[in-house]
């Protein structure tokens, strides 16, 4: 099936050849069949996954057979969701162009948490022919009582960015709402849209919502990307993560391009280089910055100059990553190592937007191991690999909160739901025991909380189905609705000014009057905290530090480690590495040796009073972690007095009293340390008690929004506290405490990776014995006691006086 004429006369009025995979979705639809596209960024994905939409309502109006259109009332067609509030409020501007320009009958609408309420009661009375919203806001419609009603026209289901859901729990909490409405519209077609797959089985997989199979599409190659590693003409430092020695030549990046999107990995990098950009300004070019903790007029602001071409750059983090259009943007730079080649070419994807031309990009390691990650992540650029995360177990407590949904919106029946839950790709072989024991702790709280009314949510009405226990569970519910569980946050407010966005509660806390701090591009003083608002005025001198947010930074994937292992062992690469960086490993093979992947090098050596172990095992930092905190446990019974150990993407180092041997070494690696090690470790740290606090707030055990109130930090932690002991001594095996410990061991400990890591190095240690630091150790030492505020610039200001005298240490050649 072609164009209608209508159509095929606007595409060649913008000098445009509709691509084979838009028309290939065309066809498709027609045939009411679900698909998984993927091509590159610029080939129109957005536009393929809307024509069939387009086309269908346009036909239908024209033809006179829309009745309820006649009578001026809304139905909805097509329901878009969009990982980013950004992408869903962009890709609505941009369907603007072709509903006016073809003067096409279709109203199109987004909504988001951040849409007027006026406006979204209106929808729901008068829905948009194309809705526009994100997987939090889908929720909250399901869970009306009118959702049956409001869903039942939908033919189409588009899923943006497909891939940014499928292995998290906001992308297990989205596939529960997917199965409901196949429920509700089995008409209902499904489109998943990516430009970055590493499986695409699988991604589709994730659309399959009945017996009938995903179709997948392959848009058409676009230009391969040009990717270089900036020489910044300064002296690269060993450690740090900020990579700010580089702002002074991405400023004079950004002045010979016309639009530049700097990236960063963490909302604090973002405030610095911004702010250390403004300090350098001279030719006062309009510079913008944009992450989630800024209020949302501050990013509507920024990304309305962006889209008219009003700035030369804008500083962002992942909250730009995906699919916003704009197409005057013709740089992209990243500052600091990518940490994964799906997430850089995500990111590279941003520039020009256009199939037929190179997007152009460039990295500035902030440090010289990311200088090594940065080339493996070029080389897999050029060798059009992608990497990906294996799939996730199925989430308990995301189940619970959908239950609980589902309740809100009309009485359920317990083995209706078992079977339109089980459709959803993340909970396909769901056992009955666990969906049992999940419902039953919404119903009731479960055995150990039983007693307590306030966790009665469902009672069983006389035909068997289960409805809300009070109008009550409803609002909280949709006070709370959602996976993305952040510390609690305070506002920050200019002194008779306007908000300026949100910081976490912790940071204000750390704060006393007259602190100076970077936040929204400006030197702010701190006068105070009123009424759950911290009062600031703006400052022209001081010595500021940084809000530092939940999450951390993002860990080192399999895939690159992997082949930074490839080129670390490899000298044929090594000339592609700056002059510093061969310099460095050059140092280490005459003082030790190179790391590679047939064997874990392991280097001992003196340092004052301690004996330092250094393990290059490449697994990332939250593998990293675990490790040191089972391989210390292990080194007091084994009597060689632990005292402290530091992870890096790359690293760990470990510290103690006593050398290792060689072959206590090889003991303490063994690969039953994941056995009862590990479960005495997670009993007896904060981890469980992390995790589980994060579970009951998803699973709705705890409450962190309530009617005319929001819970502190220390609120929801005494609350989850006393829970948590509670279930382990009267209820060991409650769903909550399974579904933590799964969560623990995925998110928080990565577990798989270290498993793969123990089973590689069983036999296969190479221990080296030094009299002093390596050079490839000087980067890990330097993390120790670095603290997560920092303070002014001292996250990457590391040639101090104690560093210097690591640094001389390692490289004297004597």
């Amino acid at each position: 099936m072609g164009l209608p004429d209508l159509f095929a006369r606007w595409f060649e009025s913008r000098g445009w050849t509709p691509r084979r995979h838009q028309l290939a979705l065309i066809d498709l639809a027609a045939r009411g069949e679900s698909a998984l596209l993927i091509a590159p960024t610029g080939g129109g994905k957005t536009l393929a996954g809307f024509l069939p939409s387009l086309i269908e309502l346009t036909r239908r109006r024209h033809a006179g057979k829309d009745l309820a259109h006649v009578k001026g009332k809304g139905e909805l067609h097509t329901l878009y969701i969009s990982p980013l509030k950004a992408l869903a409020t962009d890709i609505r501007r941009n369907l603007e162009t072709p509903i006016a320009e073809m003067q096409l009958p279709v109203r199109a609408e987004s909504r988001t948490g951040d849409t007027p309420q006026s406006r979204r009661l209106r929808q729901r009375e008068r829905p948009p022919d194309l809705l526009l919203t994100t997987p939090e806001s889908l929720a909250l419609l399901l869970s009306y009582p009118d959702s049956e009603k409001f869903f039942a026209s939908l033919r189409g289901v588009i899923v943006d960015e497909l891939h940014s859901f499928a292995t998290s729990k906001r992308g297990h909490h989205l596939a529960l709402g997917l199965a409901r409405l196949a429920t509700l519209a089995p008409q209902a077609r499904f489109v998943g849209l990516s430009a970055t797959v590493a499986n695409p089985a699988e991604l589709a997989d994730y659309l399959r919502l009945s017996a009938e199979k995903v179709e997948i599409v392959h848009g058409e190659p676009g230009a391969s990307p040009e990717v270089t590693i900036i020489d910044a003409h300064e002296r690269l430092p060993w450690g740090g993560h900020m990579g700010q020695h580089a702002v002074p030549e991405v400023y004079n990046i950004i002045r010979q391009h016309n639009t530049s999107i700097v990236f960063v990995n963490t909302r604090a990098q973002a405030e610095l280089t911004f702010d250390r950009l403004w300090r350098i300004n001279e030719d006062n070019l309009a510079i913008g910055l944009h992450h989630s903790s800024l209020a949302i007029e501050q990013r509507r602001k920024v990304e309305a100059a962006m889209a008219a071409g009003k700035l030369r750059a804008v500083v962002a983090t992942s909250s730009l990553d995906l699919g916003i259009d704009w197409g005057d943007v013709d740089l992209v730079i990243q500052m600091g190592a990518p940490k994964g080649v799906s997430r850089l070419m995500q990111r590279i994807g941003r520039a020009n937007h256009r199939l037929d031309e190179p997007s152009r990009a460039m990295i500035a390691p902030a440090n010289r191991f990311e200088v090594l990650e940065s080339l493996a992540a070029l080389e897999a650029i050029e060798a059009r690999e992608l990497d990906g995360d294996p799939p996730r177990p199925a989430c308990l407590d995301v189940l619970a909160q959908h239950i609980v949904g589902s309740a809100c919106a009309r009485p359920i029946d317990r083995e209706v739901l078992f079977n339109e839950v089980r459709r959803a790709q993340p909970y396909r072989d769901l056992a009955r025991k666990d969906f049992d024991d999940t419902f039953d702790f919404v119903a009731t709280g479960g055995y150990a909380l039983a007693a307590y009314e306030r966790w009665h949510r469902l009672k069983q009405l006389p035909d068997g189905r289960w409805m809300l226990a009070s109008p009550m569970v409803a609002r909280q519910f949709r006070m709370n609705v959602g996976t993305i569980v952040e510390l609690p946050l305070l506002k920050v407010r200019l002194r008779r000014g306007p908000v300026l966005g949100e910081v976490e509660e912790a940071f204000i806390q750390g704060l006393v009057p007259g602190d100076t701090f970077v936040f929204a591009g400006r030197l702010l003083r701190f006068e105070g905290v009123k009424e759950l608002v911290a009062q600031c005025s703006l400052a022209t001198t001081g010595d500021p530090k940084v809000p530092a947010y939940g999450g951390g930074r993002l860990p080192l994937s399999t895939f690159l480690a992997d082949r930074v292992r490839g080129i670390l062992e490899d000298p044929a690469r090594h000339p592609k590495l700056p002059a510093e960086v061969r310099e460095w490993l050059n140092l280490q093979r005459w003082r030790s040796t190179l790391p590679d992947s047939r064997n874990l090098l392991i280097e001992g050596f003196p340092r004052g009073s301690k004996q330092f172990i250094v393990a290059y095992c490449f697994e990332g930092r939250n593998a990293h972690q675990t490790l040191g905190m089972l391989l210390t446990r292990r080194m007091e019974r084994t009597g060689l007095k632990p005292l402290g150990f530091v992870a890096t993407d790359y690293v760990l180092a470990l510290w103690g009293l006593r050398p290792p041997t060689k072959a206590q070494l090889d003991q303490l690696f063994e690969e039953d340390m994941l056995g009862d090690d590990l479960e005495a470790w997670m009993d007896e740290s904060t981890m469980l008690r992390r995790s589980f606090r994060n579970v009951a707030v998803i699973a709705g055990l705890i409450e962190r929004r309530f009617p005319g109130e929001e819970k502190s930090r220390r609120q929801v932690t005494f609350s989850s506290d006393l829970i948590y002991d509670a279930l382990r001594k009267h209820e060991p095996d409650h769903i909550l405490l399974r579904a933590t410990r799964q969560d623990a061991a995925w998110q928080l400990a990565d577990l798989k990776r270290l498993g793969d890591l123990l089973k590689r190095a069983k036999g296969r240690i190479e221990y080296r014995r030094l009299d002093r630091i390596s050079p490839l150790a000087v980067p890990v030492l330097l993390e120790i006691g670095k603290e997560r505020v920092l303070d002014g610039t001292a996250e990457d200001e590391l040639l101090d006086i104690a560093a210097q005298e690591l640094i001389d240490e390692a490289t004297r050649l004597t």
